[in-house]
């Protein structure tokens, strides 16, 4: 893992004193003085692997703690601050083995959304987004995970893909 520089480590010290891993551009531009400039120590701490960009918006601050800069971060948790909070649920394989419907624990996510398709590898977990024509509150319950609120396909829906 290669070094970083001055203005990188004092950018990374603030979001880690705050415990803020999971930010934005808006919470490191006070550390810029330009978009510019910003876009530039972004993408190097990018290339570093110190920051994985989780959607339009949002980014992923692997802590500077990390041994190596390997760092697992719960994909429950990485899915719900991707979809940031709203419009998705995650079902399939993990919504199984959630409920104890399997016992293997998945490599592979499914979320579903109304906004999004694709896949996404982050932390060797493979996150597959299925796009749903709506979602409503029927399909899914929300739950707790390492102190953070994710939203899981209900019992019943999960039932339906047991084979």
């Amino acid at each position: 893992m290669k070094g970083l520089s001055g203005k990188e480590m004092e950018m990374v010290s603030a979001l880690e004193f705050d415990r803020n891993y999971y930010f934005t551009r808006d919470d490191i531009r006070p550390f810029f003085k330009n978009e510019k400039l910003m876009n530039y120590y972004i993408h190097r701490l990018k290339q570093k692997g110190r920051v994985f960009r989780l959607n339009k918006n949002k980014y992923f601050l692997v802590p500077v703690r990390a041994k190596q800069g390997f760092w697992a971060e719960h994909p429950v948790v990485i899915a719900d601050e991707i979809m940031d909070s709203k419009d998705y649920f995650i079902g399939g394989s993990f919504a199984k083995y959630y409920w104890g419907y399997i016992e293997q624990i998945p490599r592979q996510i499914d979320v579903f959304s109304t906004r999004k398709q694709g896949k996404m590898e982050i932390f060797n977990v493979t996150i597959r987004f299925r796009r749903e024509r709506e979602i409503g509150s029927k399909d899914y319950v929300t739950r707790e995970m390492q102190g953070h609120r994710f939203n899981i396909a209900t019992r019943g829906r999960t039932k339906k893909w047991v084979s």
